[in-house]
């Protein structure tokens, strides 16, 4: 939703997030939309790591993309079977 989107653009304050992600959920509540009560749910779940980006604008999503790369790369060899090994190939690969 663009509001959510907005919260996250607009706000450098923690409180102030706070108070529009409420408001959010009770917009998302009174809609009805399954999709969206999910995502509330996780929001809701994760409530203070979400709320703490507020604080520092930052994210994990540099870690992630790095863990994707990983599973990517592990993919491509059908398993790992040598794990010393994998980690020298991904050590050369990725650093």
């Amino acid at each position: 939703s663009d509001k959510l989107r907005k919260i996250y653009n607009q706000n450098t304050l923690k409180s102030v997030a706070m108070l529009k992600l409420a408001h959010w959920f009770k917009d998302v509540e009174e809609s009805g939309f399954k999709s969206f009560s999910t995502l509330k749910n996780t929001i809701t779940n994760h409530y203070n790591d979400i709320l703490n980006y507020f604080e520092r604008r930052s994210t994990n999503a540099s870690a992630e993309s790095f863990n994707s790369k990983i599973k990517q790369f592990r993919m491509q060899l059908r398993g790992v079977k040598d794990k010393v090994f994998f980690l020298f190939r991904l050590s050369k690969i990725f650093a």
